[in-house]
Order: C-alpha cells, then structure tokens, then sequence
C-alpha cells in the first residue's frame, strides 16, 4: 500500500499531564530508597496495593518496568542475559528482559528520568498468581538475589463461576500477609485507611472505565494504542487522588472529543476489538498502519483488566479477593467467550484480532479455537496475529502486515 503520506496520530492533550504524574511516582521512589524511608514493597499489576499503601508502603510494580523495556526496544538486548542464567526463552517476556537488565545494571528510567540510576530495591515482594506462575518464579529470583522476604497469594485459576469457597480462601491470604507486612514496615494495620484507599482505587477504575467507554461513540475518540499509554496511572496510582483527578482530565478531554465527534482515525470505517497483550515495540507502527487504513483499533481485554468493578470499602477484603479473582485472564473459556461477544456488541465491533504473544500463554486466548467460534457464532472476521509483548524476534512486521491488510478487505467485503 501507499506509504507517500505518514499517517498522523492525533495528540492527546493530557499526556503531558500524565507524564508529570509518572515522574513523580518514580521519583518519589527513587528518593524513599536513597533515604530508606519510606518503605518499598514490589507488586504484581493486579495484586494488593492497597493493601501495601495503607500500610504506608510505596508501590514499585515490575511489570511496568517490563513494559518499558517493550516500549523502548531494549528489551532484546536484555532477554539473553537471563536465558544465560537459565531462564528459557519461552517464558514471560517481562520477566526475562527484566532480569536480563538488572543483571546489566540497566533500566530506561535512567534515560527517561535525570537522577534516576536503577530500579527501586524493594523491602518486601508481594505476588497474586491471578496473572500466571511466572511472577512468583520472577518474585522469587529477587528474593534470593536481594536477600528480602517474598509473600504471596495464590488465586484460582480456569475459573467459570466464582464461589464463595474461593473468595473466602483468597479472603484469609490477604488477611494473613497483614502480620508479616506489619513486621516490615514497622505500622500498624488501619481499617480505616485501608478503606479510605479501596474507595480511591474504585473511584480511579470507575473513571478509567467511562474514559474506555468513551469509544462506544462513533468515531471513536481514543484508540487502543493510545489507551495502552494512559493506562498508566491506573496500573501503578491506583489507591491515591492523583490517579483520580488524572482521569478526569482524560475524560474530559475525550467526552470533548465525543461532542466534536473528532476520531482517533480520520474517517473511520472499521471498528476491531484487540485481544491479547499489546506488542510494546510496535505501538506507534500499527497506530500509524491502521489508521492509514481507517481501520479504529477501539477495545480490548487488556486495558479492560483494571476495571475493578467489585471494590467495596464497606467490605473491604472480601471485595478485594472478588475484584482480582474476577478479571478475565482467571477465567475459564466459556466465561471469556461470553465476555468478548459483549464487548463486540457494546462497542460495534466489525472484527476481531487476536495477538498471539509467544512467551505469554495466558494472556493469549486464540489457542483453543475461541477465533473459529466467535467467527462463527457472531458472523464477523477474526484474525490472529503472531508476536510477543516484548521478544520482538517472535514478530514479524511483513507478514503481519499483510494479514491485517487481507482481514481488513474482509471487513470490506462484509
């Protein structure tokens, strides 16, 4: 196809806003750990931060630290290094390019942040399996290599209906990492503050959720590429006012957008729901590839997976265990199956794209026919896409191309 003009990515205006907020986060990090205080814990995405900060910890979540390395293209040069020491290129992504540079001594945070000279060194790790095994391998690497305790809970996973036999169990998990965490960073547990920054995390993913749904409107105002950035704060601010009064800018900004009905693509034609995790080295080149096609990359599992929709600070640990038990990716297939058909109603999908990340199986659903069945079942294309979140060996940008440019035809045709 015509490459003579270079597809335009509109500008959101709030991202200068968003990257103010981040730097203050990492550097709030990187000063609590060059004056031991305060305290640093470690977290998966999806595991008890609240929990963490109303114990008075800072929050430091590796997989953002992983999705950085994907974003800025260093993630191969880091990869190897830790399938020298063992790590089989077959597993997470996150996890290997992560080891690889702290084994380096290395990290985009020191490019992106003067001052900044490497991760934040935890007092505590704290992991939820709710994601896959492969963060309390990740978790436990560091534990022996910086000599400090890791906890954990470990979440049910192929889930269809959640019983209260499994929340009263992940329920009792949170409870008792309290007494550990209370030993490390020297406070006391407040039910009170624990609440007060449940409700903060639930008023952040309730804004979260009207920003992505913003995009049922037609054109859509904000395209997937572009949530994958602002994303952000919900990931590693959720709990405090800063990731709250972000999101109301967001919102703002794209409920403008609704009105003036200004797209993410120029002249929309398409609308295709993403499914699986972003390939972090080629957002940029598949924003600009798709809206070259007026194709709107406009929903997706990914970004949905911070809504948390459960959290109650009237109950506030039972609420926690069903909000991160839940999420799409514990679920079984009946259940995910059943989850896009509504997202392709809601938002007036005409096709659906699944990425098949290489070093990521769980965050990869096309492997069990779900594609040929929705296909079927909803009469709309489906295609799957091969690649990795970080391993960009394991993609291949002509041939993905081509594909998108044939599946895209298809819609045509439909």
């Amino acid at each position: 196809m015509s490459e003579e003009k270079k597809p335009a990515i509109k500008k959101i205006q709030a991202t200068g806003h968003m990257r103010k907020i981040m730097a203050d986060y990492f550097y709030e990090l990187d000063n609590a750990m060059k004056q031991g205080s305060p305290k640093i814990a470690w977290c998966t995405s999806v595991g008890p931060a609240e929990l963490l900060l109303s114990l008075g910890f800072l929050v430091y979540y590796p997989e953002n630290h992983g999705a950085m390395l994907g974003s800025s293209r260093q993630a191969a040069s880091y990869i190897p290094v830790a399938n020298a020491i063992g790590y089989s290129p077959d597993i997470c992504s996150y996890l290997t390019s992560d080891v690889g540079a702290f084994i380096k001594k290395e990290t985009p945070l020191s490019r992106a942040y003067e001052g900044i000279e490497g991760v934040p060194i935890p007092d505590v790790l704290v992991y939820n399996t709710n994601q896959c095994r492969d963060v309390q391998d990740w978790f436990s690497w560091y534990s022996k290599e910086l000599n400090v305790p890791a906890l954990g809970i470990s979440t049910y996973r192929n889930i269809g209906n959640i019983t209260e036999d499994h929340l009263s169990s992940i329920e009792k998990q949170i409870k008792g990492l309290i007494p550990q965490l209370e030993e490390i960073g020297g406070n006391k547990f407040d039910i009170d503050k624990f609440r007060h920054i449940l409700g903060l995390s639930y008023d952040c993913t309730q804004l979260w959720k009207k920003v992505l749904e913003t995009n049922k409107s037609i054109p859509a105002p904000i395209s997937f590429f572009d949530e994958t950035i602002h994303m952000g704060p919900a990931v590693v601010l959720r709990g405090t006012e800063t990731a709250v009064e972000y999101y109301e800018v967001l919102l703002q900004e794209l409920e403008e957008r609704v009105a003036q009905k200004e797209g993410a693509v120029q002249d929309e034609k398409f609308r295709v729901y993403w499914e699986g995790m972003p390939i972090w080295g080629k957002l940029r080149d598949l924003a600009e590839f798709f809206i070259s096609l007026r194709t709107a990359v406009i929903a997706s599992t990914y970004c949905n997976s911070w809504i948390f929709d459960s959290f109650d600070p009237d109950d506030p640990f039972m609420s926690m265990a069903r909000a991160y038990t839940e999420i799409f990716i514990v679920r079984d297939e009946n259940f995910k199956e059943l989850y896009i058909e509504k997202m392709v109603d809601m938002y007036g999908i005409n096709g659906i794209l699944f990425h098949d990340a290489k070093t990521c199986p769980n965050n990869s659903n096309n492997r069990y026919g779900m594609p040929e069945r929705l296909e079927k079942k909803l009469g709309i294309p489906a295609l799957t896409i091969n690649g990795d979140l970080n391993d960009l060996r394991c993609y291949s940008e002509e041939q993905a191309k081509t594909n998108i440019e044939a599946f895209v035809e298809q819609l045509a045709n439909k």
